[in-house]
């Protein structure tokens, strides 16, 4: 099947590597019109969108972007959140600044930009909100992963909200909880990993791995394809979920 967002209007955030990538690409395969954004606009090169630098943590930014897409696209049918950052650490390893910047981040920036953007799709009648979470949420306490656990499940508490408040007007907010996925932030964390414990770089990548039972690393793509159905006309009947692409980490 192709052309499954054939003419429908997605936003995706931090779209310039891993997850936000694939899924940009994934929808601009799918036929629908893409404004891909990043902090970074150089990562976002080579994607068939409107590429636009976003700082999901300024609000001014968001409100700029708000109205530059409703003035080129109308309303949005489409809005992906994948902006996040993880924090590692126990409560102890977490200090206000690591606590106010990752919820900042990880889900602040979803509230701005659901806010920014969801009278829009109210207007329309219809839109579909796809946040990214993780298996580290509600769903399951993973060591060292204190702070970024407490936001990842305050995104599927706010994914529900949204989509409790919003069921008969024409909106749907579910969330997808990934496992471990290969992306260049996860390259990044296995280094800063490896020097803090001076352990080689491959010793702390089989860690990341051991915890997957599938005993492998998930891909972008394969998160991607559960975005795409989550926002395609075939999800219709779907709204405030939390689905897992972790390799059975939550089994």
């Amino acid at each position: 099947m192709s052309g499954r967002l054939q003419g429908k209007v997605a936003l995706v955030t931090a779209a310039g590597q891993g997850i936000g990538r694939a899924i940009a690409e994934k929808f601009a395969g799918e036929g629908a019109k893409v404004i891909a954004t990043d902090l970074d606009p150089n990562k976002l090169e080579g994607l068939r969108a409107k590429l636009r630098k976003l700082d999901a943590r300024s609000q001014h930014d968001i409100d700029a972007l708000g109205r530059d897409v409703g003035r080129e696209f109308g309303p949005l049918d489409i809005l992906v959140n994948c902006a996040g950052y993880v924090h590692h650490g126990t409560v102890l390893d977490c200090s206000d600044k690591d606590w106010e910047f990752s919820f900042d981040l990880n889900v602040k920036s979803m509230h701005r930009t659901i806010k920014t953007f969801l009278p829009a799709m109210l207007e329309k009648k219809a839109g579909s909100i796809v946040n990214i979470a993780s298996t580290a949420s509600s769903i399951r306490g993973i060591p060292n992963r204190y702070v970024y656990g407490t936001t990842k499940a305050a995104v599927i508490g706010l994914t529900k909200a949204v989509a409790a408040d919003f069921i008969k007007q024409g909106i749907r907010c579910n969330a997808i909880c990934p496992g471990t996925i290969e992306s260049p932030s996860l390259e990044e964390r296995i280094t800063e990993q490896s020097r803090q414990t001076e352990r080689s770089p491959d010793l702390v990548r089989q860690d990341f791995v051991a915890r997957q039972p599938m005993g492998r690393l998930g891909r972008p793509e394969e998160v991607a394809w559960l975005a795409l159905f989550l926002s395609s006309d075939e999800a219709s009947y779907i709204t405030g979920q939390a689905y897992l692409v972790d390799g059975g980490m939550a089994m």
